[in-house]
């Protein structure tokens, strides 16, 4: 144990002597003008416990993103809205009307023709004047004032004629231009007028007409 104690002693006494001495060199640093750091580093190695701190390692940066070399892709040009302010026309489409139903034609069947009727046993025959028919109007028959007048002309009449030969009526079928000339004309013929009466195809008298014409001339002296 004393030699422990006079050990211990001696430590602190180099010790003092170190902290005297460094003391004394701090103090003739600051005397002369030495370096200031040089002391301070003396104090700080003898004063001070270093103690090494883990450094970390600082982790690399990463590597930069890639630049895409590729061409950007093609931007179609943006759409030109035609915004207009006036509507557009309206167009009246006219739809025309279907066509009419064609209605086929039905040609009915040909009627059948009647059986000829028998031929007739007689002839039919018209009627035939008797006697002259030139004699049926005469210059005595002359109206008064158409011959004062001295007109003249030419009636046509057709005379009917009944069964029993007789002359039932007078139509003037052509004027002499005189009135009181035609009715002359019809009113003797039809009054002097006899015929054979028309036959019908049985033989049978039946009505029938007939034509003729009446000359009016004033008679000369």
């Amino acid at each position: 144990m004393a030699y422990a104690d006079q050990e211990m002693s001696g430590n602190r006494i180099a010790a003092f002597v170190i902290v005297a001495l460094i003391h004394i060199a701090a103090g003739y640093a600051l005397v002369t003008g030495l370096a200031y750091d040089v002391a301070k580093q003396l104090v700080k190695k003898v004063t001070t416990v270093d103690i090494k701190e883990e450094v970390k390692k600082e982790e690399p940066p990463p590597p930069p993103p890639k630049k895409d070399t590729a061409p950007p892709p093609p931007v179609a040009p943006p759409v030109k809205i035609n915004v207009s302010t006036t509507p557009p026309p309206i167009q009246t489409v006219t739809t025309p009307p279907p066509p009419a139903p064609v209605i086929p034609v039905i040609t009915p069947p040909a009627p059948v023709a009647a059986p000829a009727p028998p031929p007739p046993k007689f002839q039919p025959k018209s009627a035939v004047p008797k006697g002259n028919p030139g004699a049926w109007v005469t210059t005595n028959d002359y109206p008064s004032r158409a011959l004062r007048e001295e007109r003249e002309g030419t009636t046509g009449i057709r005379l009917s004629v009944g069964p029993d030969g007789k002359a039932t009526g007078c139509t003037v079928t052509a004027s002499s231009g005189s009135p009181d000339l035609d009715d002359a004309a019809c009113a003797n013929a039809q009054r002097r007028a006899r015929f054979t009466p028309a036959m019908d195809g049985e033989g049978q008298p039946t009505s029938g007409s007939f034509s003729t014409r009446v000359r009016w001339q004033i008679p000369k002296d």
